[in-house]
């Protein structure tokens, strides 16, 4: 894919990159440029707080030890120099940095650390060659302060880092250049890409991905709301039937309170005491069912007051999911309509092509040939066919095969005929079996071969119905034999359809790339129709 210079709002347009790569004109190699030096610098301090960080100190063992002399004599160099600002007219300001999701800053930098060892020694900033040196795993977790702040300060470092990045990605890539996000691509993925390439609307792929990060996020919080408030309905439940629990045992207690002071009257005037402590003890009991039953009507107040809660909450994801099923609906009309156009352009292709070759129409079909010369002509086995199916022993397969374009079926006549109905004399075996393929070839449209064994044509056959070819095998060569002469006459990518339970005759027709079946899957179809 040929790559193109990505758009960059904080480039002017009338300084080309090209002239910042060229050592030889501009700044010394491995420094940083003044077009990227000054863009930095008028660059608003959102910027730093929603991407870029500090860049890290020099270290006193960094092998590059004429890069600070460099800067220090860039002032120098640039107040010597005319100002290309005093004869044009004041450029404005670049547009803040956008705020980025944590996993969009998270994916740009990994980005960038995969690509950052691939640049040339030259071409890496001075903070970043360091960070480039570490193992790729440490590259974007320790450097990624500095590669942010590099890429949000230095837009010909992010250009080369885009270059690179771009040409991994692909499809992806382009598409995003193009201003576009295809509806299958990772929102996060698209959101980094559009913020390094920075194409037309790339603030607003970066802000659409921000949506659908924050709509996965709601979808989840909901999840766990929803699970959450069933742990709580369970809970309920079970208190509930504690609650029930606990009240039987009262009822019993409270049954066997009286029982036992029904016994305490009988001996009122031995047991007076022990009948006042358990009077006493039936009061208290009273009490505790009393309590018990008002925690449980408050435990099912709340059980319910819960339940219309998690049904409200029910009925939104409903009407989330309903929301997207109509765009997953819309997608599909999309994708429909991309298929539409594909084939119609495959259509106009090949009728292109036809033109092209002046291929004209054919009154004869392949297996034509065969049957006018197949006694006379002993054919090879074509060397290298291709092979065009596999086997399959699925009945069910044969209307899958028939639907497919200018599909063959060559039958095995009696080795169909003796396995279905056997009983009827060959002649009887013979129309039946020929009646029904004339059905089949007009119901489908397909070219049917049926071929039976004999050692000359038979005499007073009916017609054979439009679309259906009746062969015998002549003297000294059998029906199988004919069979594979007629599917090695077929070109290589017809479909080809052998009905034979001979497993000889399967094997055979199979090794020139024709699909054979069992004359089973036949017998059902003829049966169903």
């Amino acid at each position: 894919m040929p790559l193109t210079e990505p758009h960059d709002d904080h480039l002017r347009q009338e300084d080309p990159v090209d002239a910042a790569r060229d050592p030889g004109e501009g700044a010394p190699a491995g420094t940083t440029p003044p077009g990227a030096a000054a863009a930095a610098a008028s660059a608003p301090e959102s910027e730093a707080s929603d991407f870029a960080a500090p860049e890290p100190a020099a270290s006193a063992s960094e092998p590059e030890a004429p890069a600070p002399a460099a800067s220090a004599s860039e002032p120098e160099t640039s107040a010597s120099a005319p100002e290309p600002e005093a004869a044009e007219p004041e450029a404005a300001a670049p547009e803040p940095e956008p705020v980025l999701p944590e996993a969009v800053r998270q994916r740009i930098v990994a980005l960038t650390a995969t690509v950052l060892p691939g640049l040339p020694a030259d071409e890496v900033p001075v903070p970043l060659r360091r960070v480039a040196k570490f193992a790729p795993n440490r590259r974007a977790r320790l450097g990624a302060p500095a590669i942010a702040a590099q890429l949000a300060a230095d837009p010909l470092f992010r250009q080369r880092i885009t270059a690179r990045v771009l040409a991994d990605t692909g499809d992806l890539g382009a598409a995003v250049l193009e201003g576009t996000a295809p509806a299958a691509a990772d929102p996060v993925e698209v959101a980094a890409l559009a913020y390094l390439a920075r194409p037309r609307g790339w603030r607003e792929l970066i802000e659409a991905s921000g949506a659908a990060v924050r709509a996965e996020a709601d979808s989840a919080v909901v999840a766990e709301l929803v699970r959450e408030a069933e742990q709580r309905a369970t809970r309920a439940e079970h208190d509930r039937a504690v609650a029930r629990v606990e009240a039987e045992k009262l009822r019993d207690e409270l049954a066997r309170v009286r029982e036992e002071l029904g016994q305490l009257r009988e001996e009122s005037r031995q047991l007076t005491r022990s009948l006042r402590e358990t009077q006493a003890r039936e009061r208290k009991a009273t009490e505790l069912l009393a309590t018990e039953r008002g925690r449980a009507a408050r435990a099912t107040a709340d059980a319910d007051a819960e339940l219309r809660r998690v049904r409200a909450r029910l009925a939104e994801a409903e009407a989330a999911a309903g929301v997207a099923r109509a765009s997953a609906k819309e997608a599909r009309s999309v994708d429909d309509a991309r298929l539409w156009l594909l084939l119609e352009t495959i259509g106009q292709a090949a009728v292109g092509l036809r033109r092209e070759l002046a291929l004209d129409p054919v009154d004869k079909l392949p297996a034509d040939f065969v049957a006018d010369a197949f006694a006379d002509q002993t054919a090879a086995p074509a060397a290298g066919a291709a092979t065009r199916a596999r086997d399959t022993d699925d009945p069910a397969r044969l209307d899958q095969l028939l639907a497919l374009p200018r599909a063959h079926l060559v039958v095995d006549g009696y080795n169909v005929t003796k396995r279905g109905f056997g009983e009827m004399s060959l002649e009887q075996q013979r129309k039946r079996l020929i009646t029904g393929l004339g059905g089949i070839a007009a119901q489908t449209g397909d070219e049917v071969t049926v071929v039976f064994d004999g050692a000359e044509r038979m005499h007073g056959l009916p017609p054979a119905p439009r679309g259906v070819r009746v062969l015998f095998s002549r003297k000294g060569e059998t029906a199988d034999e004919l069979i594979r002469r007629l599917v090695r006459a077929e070109p290589p990518g017809r479909p080809v359809v052998v009905v034979s339970s001979d497993r000889e005759v399967a094997d055979g027709v199979r090794r020139h790339g024709a699909y054979p079946l069992g004359a089973d899957s036949l017998l059902r179809r003829l049966a169903r129709s």
